[in-house]
């Protein structure tokens, strides 16, 4: 009898984490189909010792704008077709596919971890924090995104992504801003305006 007992134990202890992690899962879904804007400073940290920071905007489906700060003269635009990477400094425009961007998956308006488009190959929880490592199994060339959540309030605080390079980008937001009125025009890309418009956006 004690040994019966001792196997159901067992079992519970295995079958708990899965109850755990969907979960999780589903919380983690809800909370990134929910968010409709999103406003933020960033720091990006790399691998290879590189810094810079700048502002994030958010809104989906599809829209992203990062403002690098001086010295760094870079600035990225999702304008709902194609990514925009502008380097000021070498007066360089290049368009860059939403689906070669791994962070792009959290612009989606209606994310599911199903196992096809996305497919969870991580999940770690602890008191402070919830991590989920993601990868697209139908763009194979793309390398897998990890997002970082806190717990209390819950909410996206950090997202991690190996380059074409294997260097890893850390992306760690602040002042985080949630389901505010962002202005159209940030999505829009003007090189002879100077893109300045985020400006505006700040009081």
């Amino acid at each position: 009898m004690k040994k019966i007992i001792f196997i159901l134990l067992l079992s519970l202890l295995y079958i708990a984490p899965s109850y755990a992690d969907k979960a999780d899962l589903e919380k983690i879904e809800n909370y990134l189909n929910n968010m409709q804007t999103l406003r933020a400073g960033f720091v990006q940290m790399a691998s290879n010792g590189g810094t810079a920071e700048g502002k994030l905007f958010i809104a989906k489906p599809s829209k992203i704008r990062m403002e690098y700060t001086s010295p760094d003269p870079l600035l990225v635009v999702g304008n709902g077709d194609y990514v925009i990477y502008n380097d000021k400094e070498l007066d360089q425009v290049t368009n860059i596919d939403y689906k070669d961007i791994p962070a792009t998956m959290i612009l989606t308006q209606k994310i599911k971890f199903d196992g096809s488009n996305l497919k969870v190959i991580d999940l770690y929880k602890d008191n402070g924090q919830t991590s989920i490592t993601v990868e697209m199994p139908k763009t194979p060339g793309v390398k897998p995104i990890t997002l970082i959540f806190d717990n209390s309030p819950f909410q996206l605080k950090q997202w991690k992504v190996i380059d074409q390079q294997n260097i890893e980008v850390t992306i760690s937001l602040f002042n985080i801003e949630k389901d505010i009125p962002l202005e159209p025009k940030l999505f829009k890309f003007d090189k002879k305006a100077g893109n300045s418009q985020s400006k505006t956006q700040r009081k």
